[in-house]
């Protein structure tokens, strides 16, 4: 088995080789395989310093200094294949469903080669090149309804193939890109010279009502945070059960296609391993001294925890949240995302992330912020005010929700949360 990969990072309208990763134990440890990470010299010595786009995470600035850490570098666990995808691929490969950590290292040397964000592993890629098969267009019916054709052409690319399905999660998800034509394509087969808009496309899962709930329930969430004043990329849109979820890390423009960076939460906070949760007041650090404008990214962050608590996203794991770098210089938290009623999870999900000693009876704000002051050398006020601002919008969801799309029975169960966090905006100093 080949135990060194290289990654590959978008740039200037090309894919260049960038960094290797080479393990140094047993592969069968999957993640937590000792690794040396470094740069490629030449990229090191043109980009010296650099955290933003050119670097493969914002902790991992550019240089000539290896790593040497003891299980994986943190931004390959975001491209690891999870959930449905990782699935997927493991029946792809011959591994059983239930495969552990022994199939870490080869999902990632086939799986990476079209992830979120602007990296990839080279020999995944390579994999991929030669499974791309027929390329193909369909209409939005046809996606959204998985029409015999069309699962027919998925079928023959291996159902929901590594490079369009590169994306984490347990929902079945797929990459698709709308062309010239006004067809959707896989988006691995799309030449970036024909894209017009990139999607995730989220299909629903099993017969289980509160699952269709959650998913019919995100485009109107998505509505509801734009008026509440979240940091929101575009619509939502569903057809049948097939959510249609336009992309924030590619921006097509003039036959030409620019990838941005992504990384998760927890790699931004360097966490190896999956479920992992950091205390939001630790978090709130590391965005104050890795975001260009850490006044404006606190707030943002704050105001989506109220959003969370008010609207019942309980699964506000380290990977449900991101930051965005692109090539000049600026780092800030992506437009969010995976904002739903998670509340009604049957498998009865717990809230993640937490503020230390802040949560006994609800979250004391008021402790919050001196904390976050504290620690970030931040201004009160701004925060302060920004935060109140959000009481009027929570108070009209809380009022009207039907006309923000909310189904009477989810309306219900809110309301009552919706106006505590809107009475403990108000109540801010």
């Amino acid at each position: 088995m080949k135990r060194e990969s290289t990654i590959q990072l978008f740039a200037a309208g090309q894919w260049q080789d960038v960094a290797s990763v080479a393990l140094l134990g047993d592969p069968a440890l999957g993640w937590r395989t000792p690794t040396y990470t470094a740069y490629a010299t030449e990229w090191a010595l043109l980009h010296t310093g650099a955290r933003d786009a050119w670097a493969l995470g914002s902790q991992l600035p550019v240089g000539l200094q290896p790593w040497k850490p003891g299980h994986w570098p943190v931004f390959l666990l975001d491209m690891l294949p999870q959930g449905y995808g990782r699935t997927e691929l493991l029946r792809q490969l011959g591994f059983p469903e239930t495969a552990e950590a022994d199939a870490d290292w080869p999902l990632l040397l086939t799986g990476a080669g079209n992830p979120i964000g602007h990296l990839r592993v080279k020999e995944a890629a390579d994999w991929l090149a030669t499974r791309t098969g027929t390329v193909r267009g369909f209409a939005d019916e046809e996606v959204a309804a998985r029409s015999e054709d069309f699962m027919h052409y998925l079928s023959l690319h291996g159902l929901f193939v590594a490079g369009s399905s590169g994306v984490q999660g347990e929902w079945p998800k797929i990459l698709m890109t709308r062309a010239r034509d006004g067809l959707l394509y896989l988006d691995h087969t799309l030449p970036d010279t024909e894209a017009v808009t990139h999607y995730i496309i989220k299909f629903g899962r099993g017969p289980n009502e509160q699952l269709a709930a959650i998913l019919r329930h995100e485009a109107p969430y998505m509505s509801i945070a734009a008026h509440i004043g979240l940091r929101v990329h575009a619509s939502l849109t569903l057809r049948e059960r097939a959510l249609f979820i336009p992309r924030f890390d590619r921006v097509a423009e003039s036959g030409r296609v620019t990838r941005l960076g992504q990384e998760s939460l927890a790699a931004l906070m360097g966490m190896a391993g999956f479920g992992v949760a950091p205390p939001h007041d630790d978090v709130c650090v590391r965005l104050a001294t890795a975001c260009t404008r850490p006044d404006d990214e606190l707030l943002e962050y704050l105001k989506r925890d109220v959003a969370n608590l008010a609207f019942g996203n309980k699964d506000n794991h380290a990977r449900n949240t991101a930051i965005q770098r692109d090539f000049a210089g600026n780092v800030q938290l992506t437009p969010v995302f995976d904002f739903a009623p998670m509340y009604l999870h049957p498998d009865g999900l717990a809230r993640r992330m937490r503020w230390q000693g802040k949560e006994q009876q609800g979250v004391d704000w008021k402790a919050v912020l001196d904390t976050v002051c504290a620690r970030t050398g931040l201004a009160r006020e701004p925060l302060v005010s920004g935060l109140q601002a959000m009481a009027g919008p929570l108070r009209d969801v809380a009022e009207r929700g039907d006309e923000f799309g909310l189904e009477p029975e989810i309306h219900l169960y809110l309301v009552r949360g919706i106006q505590a966090q809107a009475q403990a905006m108000e109540l801010l100093q």
